[in-house]
């Protein structure tokens, strides 16, 4: 983490630097677009990097808004907000879960699984109020029609674009963060399993210009699939514009909603065995554990003090030596 002392040194540029200095080379290349802003001549290559990009203003009853919509120029403000993750997944593991796995005394299996815990938790727990107070300012949860209605959505409001992008980012950090944090080989597949998903469901869903992700991501699976189904599924099919035009942004078809229908119905499913099979191997480790412990006879406890009446120990009714020989008996003398 930037500004933290290091008890080891490593060689410039090396694997090991890379590794542990990721979040510090991060820190720099934010600064250097941050700096960037104070003088004129950068100042428009600076923005292109924080800001959305492709704004238009959109014409109101009242007055004009401004909304966005995507191009390549996105994947430079994608790549910054990359390096702007990089560093909050630091600090989180550094003054948040190094400390708390110090103090459990975690094995080298736990302390991977808990590290990857944790940071899903503070990025779900963000999303989910993040989620809930786009769905208020945008007017999602009072018009939930608005999901639909005038689709396509090809220019989207600052919030939404913005929910996407930062989205984008994160899933996209976490395939790096499998090299930086030293994840075992057996545990990269099934991370790389659930990282694919969130990326093609929030780009196809940005890309189609299919908003409801960014109203409802973050919530439970049943909600997902039950929104998906009411808006895919019924209320961009009573549309009238159901011709396929990429250049226009319309992909309402019906080929289009069954792919994606059929999509999030077979993600929510496998994610849904995926938990039901993992509850159920933690049960069975469990039950075997507390079978196996009642199946261990009790020690028999040892005496809590050995009494040495002769030096030596008996056998066969003999006091011998500490080196197997009988102890010579002493002659008496005559008087």
């Amino acid at each position: 983490m930037a500004f933290r002392r290091r008890t080891k040194s490593y060689p410039l540029f090396s694997q090991e630097f890379v590794i542990h200095n990721h979040a510090d080379i991060g820190f720099c290349l934010v600064l250097c677009v941050l700096i960037g802003l104070m003088f004129e001549v950068t100042a428009k290559t600076a923005f292109l990097f924080i800001l959305p990009q492709y704004n238009i203003s959109v014409p109101t009853a009242d007055s004009e808004t401004v909304h966005y919509h995507y191009g390549p120029k996105d994947l430079v403000t994608i790549l910054f907000y990359i390096f702007i993750t990089i560093i909050l997944h630091a600090v989180v593991q550094e003054y948040v879960l190094d400390k708390i796995s110090k103090r459990l005394h975690l094995s080298k299996v736990k302390h991977s699984k808990f590290n990857e815990s944790g940071q899903l938790v503070v990025f779900h727990f963000t999303s989910v109020i993040w989620c809930f107070y786009v769905v208020v300012t945008e007017g999602y949860l009072t018009n939930p029609r608005s999901l639909w209605e005038d689709y396509p959505h090809v220019h989207l409001p600052f919030q939404v674009k913005f929910f996407y992008l930062c989205q984008l980012a994160y899933w996209l950090h976490a395939l790096p963060e499998l090299y930086f944090q030293k994840v075992r080989k057996e545990e990269i597949p099934r991370q790389l399993q659930y990282i694919c998903l969130y990326l093609v469901h929030i780009a196809g869903a940005y890309l189609l210009k299919f908003s409801a992700w960014a109203a409802v991501f973050g919530v439970t699976r049943l909600f997902i699939l039950t929104l998906a189904v009411l808006a895919i599924g019924f209320g961009l099919a009573r549309m009238e514009n159901q011709a396929f035009d990429p250049e226009k942004g319309n992909f309402n078809t019906l080929f289009c909603r069954l792919c994606v229908l059929l999509l999030v119905c077979a993600a929510q499913a496998w994610l849904m065995w995926r938990f039901i099979h993992s509850q159920l191997r933690h049960w069975r480790e469990y039950w075997n554990e507390q079978s196996a412990k009642r199946r261990v006879p009790a020690t028999p406890r040892l005496p809590a003090r050995l009494i040495k009446r002769e030096s030596g120990y008996h056998e066969n009714g003999v006091v011998k030596a500490e080196n197997g020989t009988s102890p010579r008996t002493k002659k008496l003398k005559s008087p």
